[in-house]
């Protein structure tokens, strides 16, 4: 007499499909990590530095529909022009020190599209 453990094992298409789903996640997977010290602050170095640039693209979208709207002094808006210059003017040096660029902060985040 078969249980429902062994119906569901032997589930048919479904399990045969997760199975290779997972042999090509395996596959595509590294078999080792690289620990190698100056890849991995690179990679952190890549992920803060997306991250700081799409917190900017949406503060700096806020920001114009705020002028755009009139919500805001003209002190604040110069303010925040130079903010955004500024911030800019530190990203690019950044990038450059760590050898990145802007389509290395651009991650593909697969059917939803690239990040930035």
């Amino acid at each position: 007499m078969s249980t429902p453990a062994d119906k569901i094992l032997a589930g048919g298409a479904s399990v045969h499909r997760f199975r290779s789903d997972l042999e090509a996640i395996d596959n595509a997977l590294p078999r080792r990590i690289n620990a190698d010290p100056e890849q991995v602050e690179r990679g952190l170095a890549q992920l803060v530095l997306t991250l700081v640039e799409l917190l900017r693209q949406l503060m700096e979208r806020q920001a114009i529909r705020r002028v755009e709207a009139g919500s805001l002094t003209d002190e604040e808006v110069e303010r925040l022009g130079l903010t955004f210059m500024k911030l800019e003017e530190r990203m690019a040096e950044l990038k450059e020190h760590f050898g990145l660029n802007d389509r290395d902060l651009n991650l593909d985040l697969g059917p939803l599209g690239p990040l930035l």
